[in-house]
């Protein structure tokens, strides 16, 4: 009996020791992924309302959609619904929610769009090169408020006290020069369901050659890649388990904006992507207005074409306790407004921001000749509204001798056309085609400058940027010859007469492209230089209502053949 009493207290061992195995059973168990929901835009540039958005659609008449997509309300209503699936939904920016806006939203300083951003519950936003339009102090002024600005007659002018945009702008390669610290921070981690995700922002390197001087006075900018790399060690050691780099740099590629892990994509963003330091998990893009989902090795690449038009929606699936994602699921949602219910809040918004800018905005002023006036370029690069741009602003400048006019077409925002029952163009639609309010500048480069800037254009054997030209420049260029040598010698003539290589002509152009934008450094070189004190659009304000008063409409429904492209 007495070696049978201890059999009680060795069984509970024995089940103490099954119990303690098994608890480390499940410990050595992975832990499960769960699901982190990121919903991102780009380039909303202050569309507050649905705007024309078209596409390849096999099933649509003769192959190509069209719709008028995006919006505030649809945008609102697209979170709600993915809200109701997930409350833990982080909705993003990647850059360019402001700045080149319509008037709608431009004449109130952006503060409207901002607003709507804010009641959609942005997160956080890389900053993009628009945001960057007025300089540093007023994008300042946006990011945290108040109402001292560079533009007194649009801040603060829709509310009396505007609270800022209520979410942080980020940029890691971003230097205030004159402080030699970063101007934001460089990222910012959110958790959700007990994973950390961090989010780290940049802008373009090159973001002094789309911003004017102005814009970039008192900023530094370094690599994108380089900047984010250097972060990781930092980001590791806080035990982020994702990293999402958002950089407003982009590329394109001829496949659907929806087609998943495509393969194609071109341009600066897969330089950036191909140098990420591989702990990044996802890249979210913007800048070039491209709708994709591509892969650029193993990292997912993805953008959401412009103006509130799509929604990326990406699904993480974050692993706890490590920095590991297990999956990627990403999605380009079409904002149809046909399909979304509208925000009543942001309906509401929209419908006021309507009521107190159309005083303004539908004020007529002149007739044109044709609608539409296209901003789609012909074979040699040609523009019919670029025509009518650079005419308008060498009308603006011929009180001080100019003799030739330049348009960059990244100025160029729209098509001007008239709507039904509209006879002329309003002050809404001309300050929709050019919303940057730049003024004229005019200077003098000798005929051989000229035809040096116009070799400007090609920064590649496939990267062209055509400059619009006035009535009486012309020239040919062959795409057989190499890139910086393009335009034919002795075909740049004024007025059917060749430039003389060192004669003196006079330029007029706007500012931004006067200061070398567009990298057309050359135009910084000119002499003479003399501020007009009219804005572009002011110029082409007066050129439509002049023309029109002397009952010669102008603009045509096809480029005028200025420039020239040998077969």
């Amino acid at each position: 009996m007495s070696r049978l009493r201890p059999m009680p207290r060795m069984l509970g061992a024995l089940t103490l020791a099954l119990v303690t195995l098994a608890g480390c059973s499940s410990l050595s168990e992975p832990p499960q992924p769960v699901a982190v929901n990121i919903v991102a835009i780009n380039d909303l540039h202050g569309y507050l309302q649905a705007n024309p958005f078209s596409y390849k659609d096999p099933q649509a008449p003769g192959g190509v959609r069209k719709l008028a997509a995006g919006g505030i309300a649809t945008l609102g209503g697209m979170l709600a619904q993915l809200r109701q699936q997930d409350p833990q939904l982080l909705f993003i920016g990647a850059g360019d929610l402001v700045g080149g806006s319509p008037p709608l939203s431009a004449m109130w300083a952006d503060e409207p769009t901002l607003d709507a951003l804010r009641q959609m519950g942005m997160k956080l936003s890389a900053i993009g090169n628009h945001e960057l339009d007025n300089g540093k102090a007023e994008f300042l002024r946006q990011l945290n408020g108040g109402c001292q600005s560079s533009r007194p007659d649009k801040a603060c002018q829709f509310r009396p006290n505007y609270p800022g945009s209520g979410f942080p702008y980020l940029a890691a390669n971003l230097l205030d020069s004159d402080t030699g610290k970063p101007l934001l921070p460089a990222y910012r981690i959110e958790e959700v369901r007990g994973v950390k995700v961090a989010f780290v922002g940049a802008v373009l390197r090159d973001v002094a050659s789309v911003v004017s001087a102005k814009g970039m006075r008192g900023l530094q900018v370094a690599d994108e890649a380089e900047s984010i790399n250097k972060l990781i060690p930092e980001l590791n050691a806080q035990g982020v388990n994702a990293i999402v780099a958002v950089v407003h740099q982009g590329g394109s590629t001829p496949e659907p904006f929806d087609k998943q892990d495509c393969s194609q994509l071109g341009g600066d963003i897969v330089d950036v992507a191909k140098r990420l330091d591989p702990a990044v998990d996802v890249l979210i893009s913007a800048h070039s207005h491209q709708g994709y989902l591509c892969k650029v090795g193993p990292l997912l690449v993805t953008q959401g074409n412009s103006y509130g038009h799509l929604l990326t929606h990406l699904t993480l699936q974050v692993t706890p306790g490590q920095h590991r994602v297990a999956s990627i699921q990403a999605l380009n949602l079409l904002a149809d407004p046909a399909r979304y219910p509208q925000d009543p809040a942001l309906a509401q918004l929209q419908q006021e921001v309507e009521a107190r800018s159309n005083q303004v905005l539908l004020k007529p002023v002149g007739a044109i000749a044709a609608s539409p006036i296209a901003r789609r370029a012909d074979a040699a690069g040609e523009m019919p509204i670029g025509d009518l741009i650079a005419d308008a602003h060498l009308a603006g400048g011929r009180a001080n001798g100019a003799q030739i006019a330049f348009m960059n077409t990244g100025g160029i925002r729209s098509d001007l056309a008239l709507e039904p029952g509209q006879s002329r163009v309003n002050y809404g639609q001309l300050a929709t085609l050019q919303p940057f309010n730049n003024n004229l500048i005019a200077f003098d480069l000798t005929g051989r400058q000229i035809e040096q800037v116009l070799n400007q254009q090609w920064k590649g054997a496939d990267d062209a940027n055509i400059l619009q030209v006035s009535q009486g420049f012309t020239y040919r260029w062959d795409p057989k010859r190499p890139p910086d040598s393009r335009v034919v010698p002795g075909s740049v003539r004024l007025n059917g007469k060749p430039l003389q290589a060192g004669a003196n002509y006079r330029l007029v152009m706007n500012g931004f492209l006067a200061d070398g934008g567009d990298r057309f450094s050359l135009f910084k070189s000119g002499l003479n230089r003399s501020d007009l004190g009219v804005s572009d659009l002011e110029a082409m304000l007066h050129y439509l209502k002049d023309m029109d008063q002397q009952g010669k409409p102008v603009g045509s429904s096809t480029s005028a053949g200025r420039i020239q492209r040998s077969l």
